[in-house]
C-alpha cells in the first residue's frame, strides 16, 4: 500500500515525535539533537524499568514488554531481536511514520534490547517498497550497522503483522499464521529465542531508558504512564499521527485533528469496534477508558465517520476486505468470513432478516479460528449493529438510508483493481457447481442461482476459482478485473 508521510500533531510533551516539527526526517546528527546517547543496560535493569512503568506492546495486544524480555533472557544460547514494522492494517500509519521520520529512535530501542540480551542480530521486518523500508535501511547504513541489523522486506497483508506470520515471513516461508501457538521467545528467527515487539514499543523503550522511569511516568495516568501514538483519519480536516498522554479526553484529540463525528467512530482499527458519537465524545483516551466505553484502544487507530456516507456500506466494504485477507487455513476463516461479509452486504441491501443473519454468521466464527483474524473481524462487524442501530432499521424497512458509500474507511489501492469471479447471466442455468467448488466465493439463492462475494479472489483461491470456470456446464463463469 503506498504510504503518504502523515502530519504529526501532539497533545502534551513531544517524546516520540521530538524534532519532527523542524525536520521531515531525523538523520543521526539531527536525532542526537533531541535524544541523548544511550548507555548500555543490563537485561535486569531493562526489565526493572519496563515493569516500573508497566510498558506494554503497542501493536494491539498490549502484552507486558518486561515479560517478553524475561522469557527471552531465560533461554540459553543465541537470541534475536525482531522489530515488527509490518503495519498491514490499512487505517494505521503510526509505525510507518516512526520508521520514515524517526528511524534512529526505533533502532536505539532495538539495539538497547539486543545489547542487554547479547543477541546475534536485530531484524527489522517492514513492508516491501515502502518509504519506511528505504528510511530504516539508510539509518542502518548511517550507523555502520550492516551485518548486525538486517532489514527484511515482506509482502504486506492485513495478517502479516501477526507474530507467527511475521516470523515465518522473515524465515523465508509464506507469511501466514502457523495455525498453532508458537511463542517467539521459544522459537523465532532461525528457530532461535526471539524478542518480538512492535515498532512503537522499541521507540518507547528508548525514551524510557533516556528519561528514566520517574520522568517517563510524569505524564499519562498512574496505570498507563507515558505517551501513545494514534493514527487519526477518516472524515477529519487534518488527518494526523498524534502523540498524546493517556488520560486526556478523546474529544481533545478529535478537536486537534479538526474532526467532528457524524454517525460514529471506529476505535482500534478493523479488528476494533464502532462507537456512537455520544460514546466517543465521553471516552477517555487510554486502554482502560476505551474498555469502559465498550471498545479497545488496540494499535491506536481512530477513524471518524461524517454524515455524508452510509455507515453500513462502509462496514460492508471492510468486511469483504477482511474475508479476502483470510489465510485460508481453517474453516471459520476460509468459509465463515465470506459468509459474514455476505450477510452484512445483504443487510445493507435491505434484507429484513439481515441483523439475525449477521449474528448467526459471526457466531459461527467466534472462538473457532486458528488465529485472531475471525474473532477480530466478527467483533468489528457486530459492533456496527449496535453503533448504527437506527441505520440498520432504516435499511431493513426502506432498503437503504439514501446515502452513498463514499469509501471513507481506507483500503489498499490494489483492491480497486482486484480479480473477481464473474458470471454471464444470459448463459447461467443455475447448475450450482460453482458453489460447491468455491463455497468461499459463491452461495446459491433460493432459486439455485449463484450469489457472489463482492470482493476479489484471494491468491489462495485463484486455482479453485479457475477450476470452477473450467467446469461450469454452461460456460457462464469467467475471471476478470473489476
Amino acid at each position: 500500500m503506498p504510504y503518504r508521510v502523515s502530519n504529526v500533531r501532539r497533545l502534551g510533551p513531544s517524546r516520540l515525535t521530538a524534532g519532527l516539527d523542524e525536520h521531515r526526517r531525523l538523520d543521526l546528527n539531527a536525532h542526537h539533537k533531541y535524544h541523548d546517547r544511550l548507555p548500555g543496560q543490563t537485561v535486569d535493569a531493562l526489565i526493572s524499568m519496563a515493569e516500573e512503568v508497566d510498558l506494554r506492546g503497542r501493536g494491539g495486544a498490549a502484552f507486558p514488554f518486561a515479560r517478553k524480555l524475561r522469557a527471552v533472557s531465560a533461554r540459553d544460547g543465541e537470541t534475536v531481536v525482531l522489530v515488527n514494522a509490518a503495519e498491514g492494517e490499512p487505517a494505521s500509519l503510526k509505525d510507518k511514520t516512526l520508521l520514515t521520520r524517526a528511524p534512529h529512535l526505533v533502532l536505539e530501542g532495538a539495539l538497547l534490547a539486543a545489547s542487554a540480551l547479547g543477541s546475534r542480530e536485530v531484524v527489522v521486518a517492514v513492508g516491501a517498497g515502502e518509504l519506511a523500508e528505504a528510511s530504516v535501511t539508510a539509518a542502518v547504513a548511517e550507523r555502520g550497522l550492516t551485518g548486525l541489523v538486517r532489514v527484511v522486506a515482506i509482502e504486506e497483508r492485513f495478517i502479516s503483522g501477526e507474530g507467527g506470520a511475521l516470523v515465518r515471513a522473515v524465515n523465508g516461508e509464506m507469511g501466514l499464521p502457523p495455525g498453532r501457538k508458537v511463542r517467539s521467545s521459544d522459537s523465532g528467527v532461525y528457530g532461535l529465542p526471539t524478542l518480538l515487539s512492535n515498532t512503537e514499543t522499541f521507540a518507547q523503550l528508548a525514551v524510557l531508558a533516556e528519561l528514566g522511569p520517574e520522568e517517563y511516568a510524569a505524564v499519562g495516568t498512574v496505570q498507563e504512564p507515558g505517551t501513545i501514538l494514534l493514527t487519526v483519519g477518516g472524515s477529519v480536516g487534518a488527518p494526523s499521527v498524534v502523540e498524546a498522554p493517556p488520560g486526556v479526553p478523546l474529544a481533545d484529540v478529535l478537536a486537534l485533528c479538526e474532526a467532528k463525528i457524524g454517525d460514529g467512530l471506529l476505535l482500534g482499527g478493523y479488528h476494533g469496534t464502532w462507537m456512537s458519537a455520544e460514546a466517543a465524545y465521553g471516552t477517555v483516551l487510554s486502554r482502560r477508558g476505551a474498555k469502559e466505553a465498550g471498545g479497545e484502544l488496540g494499535a491506536g487507530i481512530v477513524v471518524v465517520l461524517g454524515e455524508d456516507t452510509c455507515p453500513l456500506g462502509e462496514t460492508a466494504r471492510v468486511a469483504g476486505y477482511l474475508a479476502a485477507q483470510s489465510a485460508g487455513q481453517c474453516g471459520p476463516c476460509r468459509l465463515g468470513l465470506p459468509d459474514l461479509a455476505r450477510a452484512f452486504r445483504q443487510l445493507q441491501d435491505g434484507d429484513p432478516d439481515g441483523p439475525e443473519a449477521v449474528r448467526r454468521a459471526a457466531a459461527a466464527v467466534k472462538g473457532r479460528g486458528a488465529c485472531f483474524h475471525p474473532d477480530g473481524s466478527a467483533r468489528f462487524v457486530l459492533s456496527a449493529l449496535d453503533a448504527f442501530a437506527d441505520d440498520v432499521e432504516e435499511h431493513r424497512f426502506h432498503g437503504g438510508c439514501g446515502r452513498e458509500t463514499k469509501g471513507v474507511l481506507p483500503l489498499p489501492v490494489e483492491e480497486a483493481r482486484d480479480v473477481r469471479l464473474m458470471v454471464d447471466w444470459t448463459r447461467c442455468q443455475g447448475h450450482g457447481l460453482c458453489a460447491h467448488l468455491v463455497p468461499e466465493l459463491v452461495k446459491l439463492d433460493h432459486h439455485g442461482f449463484p450469489v457472489f462475494m463482492d470482493t476479489g479472489v484471494p491468491s489462495w483461491l485463484l486455482g479453485d476459482a479457475q477450476k470452477a470456470v473450467e467446469m461450469c456446464p454452461a460456460l457462464a463463469l469467467r475471471i476478470g478485473a473489476k
